[in-house]
Formats: structure tokens, sequence, C-alpha cells
């Protein structure tokens, strides 16, 4: 079977949660499958790393797609093109977007549908682009996966799509998380917050991804008498003014670290010194950044909406996102109950048992296999 995979968003030194899904899940499938090939499509150069086995095989044309009229021409003409001319036998999509002028059959990974909920987080034209083609590529898709049980359901009531036709394929979590010992922590600190606990954020930062709330919250935390920092990393892609206007309008703004993008290793070693993660966003499709953190045994503050409680399950502080003063109860707790935390981190060890990359890459090959049509050579 030639498999092709749309892996735009393997980006060397970028890669964010939908490219880490795609490289630990095919760098694993493609190991574990050796008898069948993998064609990677790129829109743009690429790292050699990215090529973990010999039968992968990567296939670079543009245009670079990202922008709305770009998604339109690699996926309507480009790609259409790749799959014909190089044989496929299905098209695999880890950020959900195909080609509608394509007979390959196809599965799309869906991770959330945050862009239905709340347009406004999103600019115009992105926010047109996806409400206009994701449920023609519902529909068009010989089958679906996402990444929770929340988003199974979300998906099949917002599209109509029958949940049979939808697979849940939990993402993994990276090894390379892990608790930190005590001069290790305190290193970690000095060299980030001058030494002071500090809770961290970790992400894009997105509006959904409720930074207005986290930073009132922080000041509440703050006027409270605890002396601790908050760090937030990733880029500003999306910073909008309602973010700028609450994070200028803090009391307590100076305490803010701002730290960009990390390195894996950095950002590593940043959530193992920390306090606590705070990951109070209102919409989520799954949140490996809860993994992560339990990884390192560091307590999780997340919300009870959507996939959150999930994947958290019982080992994390669960908050109303739209509710200031219950994020910075929570803050609170973490600085004042260590007992309780223990006793969370132990939960989270645990709950890590049902999230793998192994696994992930297993449930989307048997998604892969489902898409099987009568008649085909799969």
């Amino acid at each position: 079977m030639r498999i092709a995979v749309n892996t735009r968003l393997l980006l060397p030194g970028k890669l964010e949660g939908i490219g880490w899904f795609t490289f630990e899940t095919f760098r694993r499938m493609a190991g574990d499958h050796p008898e069948h090939e993998f064609l990677y499509l790129f829109d743009r150069s690429y790292d050699p790393a990215f090529i973990t086995s010999p039968n992968i095989q990567a296939v670079v044309a543009g245009p670079q797609a990202r922008h709305p009229i770009l998604y339109y021409a690699w996926f309507e003409h480009v790609v259409p093109r790749l799959l014909r001319k190089h044989k496929a036998d299905i098209f695999v999509s880890p950020d959900g977007y195909l080609p509608l002028n394509s007979r390959v059959p196809s599965l799309a990974v869906f991770h959330d549908l945050n862009f239905e909920h709340y347009p406004q987080d999103i600019p115009w034209a992105e926010r047109w682009y996806y409400r206009h083609f994701f449920p023609l590529y519902a529909h068009k898709a010989t089958r679906l996966a996402t990444v929770s049980q929340f988003s199974r359901q979300d998906i099949a009531s917002t599209y109509g799509i029958p949940a049979d036709r939808i697979d849940v394929v939990y993402n993994g979590v990276n090894e390379g998380f892990r608790p930190l010992g005590p001069e290790e922590v305190q290193s970690a600190r000095d060299r980030l917050s001058g030494g002071r606990p500090y809770f961290i954020f970790i992400g894009a930062q997105h509006p959904r991804k409720n930074l207005v709330r986290l930073f009132e919250a922080f000041d509440q935390v703050r006027e409270q008498g605890h002396d601790v920092a908050l760090l937030i990393t990733g880029g500003r892609k999306w910073w909008t003014r309602p973010i700028d206007e609450a994070y200028r309008s803090m009391r307590h703004s100076s305490d803010v670290i701002f730290t960009g993008r990390m390195v894996p290793s950095g950002l590593q070693e940043a959530l193992g010194a920390a306090a606590a993660l705070t990951y109070v966003s209102y919409f989520e499709g799954f949140g490996i950044p809860i993994l992560e953190a339990f990884r390192c045994r560091v307590p999780v503050i997340t919300s009870n909406l959507t996939s959150m409680p999930e994947i958290a399950g019982e080992a994390a502080l669960l908050v109303d996102p739209f509710d200031t003063a219950s994020i910075a109860r929570a803050m609170v707790r973490v600085l004042n109950d260590p007992d309780a935390l223990s006793e969370l981190a132990d939960k989270g060890s645990l709950r890590l048992r049902d999230f793998s990359w192994e696994q992930t890459a297993g449930l989307l090959w048997n998604s892969i296999r489902n898409c099987q049509r009568s008649g085909s050579s799969f």
C-alpha cells in the first residue's frame, strides 16, 4: 500500500501540536510497517531528520500553504496531481485538510472544531475558510479520526456525521519530559524567574487559551502576597487586542515572563521546575501539555470544559475557565497544600498509562485500514 501523508506542518524547529502528532505517529507507523510505502507531501524544504525509515519518500511541491488562498491552491491543485502521479492508495491528512476533487480514499484527522464555537477568536479569512471547507472535508473523507471522545461527539453533532465513521485516536506524550531533582528545579528557577517559584503556560497565545483570565487570576494571587512569577511560552502569532489590554492592565505585569518559543529540552526543563501548569483554555480538542506535566509530576490546573476533564481524569485541579476567582483559588491551593499535590502527581502517573505515541500510531493505523473501500487493493 502506498500511503500519502500531508506533512506540511513538519516544520524544522517549529513543531507544534499537529506537527508533533504527525512526526511521532508516522515515524512509528512507518517503522512498524516496512512492507508499505509512505509518501510525505511537503509544501517547502524539509529537515532530513523527518525521514526516519527507508520506506518513507519525501516529495516537495509548492506553493507554501500558509494562507487561505494558498490552502486552496495546494490542496485542490497540487495534492491531487501528486496523488495521481505517485499512484497513492490513500491520503492521510493529520490537519484535516483534503482535496475535494480527488477520488483517492482519504482519512482526515480533525483535532477540534473551536472555529465553529468561537469564530470571533480567529481572523476573518481563516474563519471563513475553516467554516466553509471543514464541513465539506468532513463529508468528503472516507473516514475521520479525532483525538478525544469529546471531539468525536462534537464533530458528529456539528456536521451530522455518523459517530461510527469517526475513530478516537488519543495523542501521546514526548518521553523527554521527566521529574527534576531539587537542584535541577532551583537551577531552572534561577535562570528563568530569578529563583522564584512560577506557574507556566504552554501553547500558542491564542484567545481560546484564556490568557486574559489567567493574567487576572495571577494578579489576584500576587495581591494575596505570594511571591511567584508567571512564565508564558510560545509565539505571539494569535496575540489579540483583548489579550494585550489585559496584560497592560495588570498590577503585576513585571512578574510575567515571556520566553518565546522554546526548544524541546528547554521546555522540558521549564515545565519540570514549575509550581504548576496553568492550562485553563475554554476550548480544547485534547491538551498535550496536561500529559507533559503528568510526566514531570508537576501539578496541573486545567478547565472543566470540553476535552480537558476527559484527558486529566482525577489527576488535576479543574476550574471554571470563565471564572477568574476559580482559577486563582486553584493557584493558591497549589502554593499552600503540598500534600494534596503529591496525591495528584501519583494519579497523573497512573493516568499516563492510557496515553502513548505507540498507542496513537496503532489506533491511526486501524483507521487507515478502516478506510478500505470495496474492491480496493489495501
